[in-house]
C-alpha cells in the first residue's frame, strides 16, 4: 500500500475521494490512488452536470472499469461549477494521474469550512488499514 500516494495538500473521504481547495472558493474533486488501483483500468466516467446542486453523500456520477462500476459520492454540499471533459475521450487519466489530469469535477461548497472537516492524509491512510 505504501507505493500509493496521498498528497498532503488534499482532504479525503471514506468513499475514497479527494478534495483540493482552489483560490476562488471552489474545490476540485477526484478519486484517490487507492480507489483507482482497486477499480483497475477505468474505461468510462459519468460526471454530474455543471449547475447541478449536490448534497454530501449523494451519488453524483459513476466510474466504470474493466472490473466494476462504482458510484461517485459528493463529499460536500454545493453546486457543480466545472467537469473534466478530457475524461470523455481519455478516462484512463483517472489511473495515470488521479490527483492531476484525472480530476473529476469542481464544486462551489455551500460551507467552505466543511472542507476542513474532511480527513487529512494520515486519517485517510489509517482508515485504509
Amino acid at each position: 500500500m505504501s507505493e500509493l500516494e496521498y498528497p498532503q495538500d488534499l482532504r479525503y473521504t471514506a468513499e475514497h475521494e479527494w478534495v483540493r481547495s482552489g483560490e476562488d472558493g471552489t474545490v476540485r474533486i477526484g478519486i484517490t490512488a487507492f480507489a483507482q488501483d482497486a477499480l483497475g483500468d477505468v474505461v468510462y466516467v459519468s460526471l454530474p452536470t455543471v449547475g447541478d446542486t449536490v448534497a454530501t453523500g449523494d451519488a453524483c456520477g459513476e466510474v466504470e472499469s474493466t472490473k466494476s462500476v462504482s458510484d461517485l459520492y459528493a463529499p460536500l454540499d454545493g453546486e457543480v461549477t466545472a467537469i473534466n471533459q478530457a475524461l470523455d475521450a481519455t478516462p484512463e487519466l483517472v489511473n495515470t494521474d488521479p490527483y492531476g489530469e484525472g480530476w473529476m469535477y469542481e464544486l462551489r461548497p455551500s460551507d467552505e469550512a466543511a472542507v476542513a472537516a474532511l480527513m487529512d492524509p494520515a486519517a485517510y491512510q489509517a482508515q485504509l488499514g
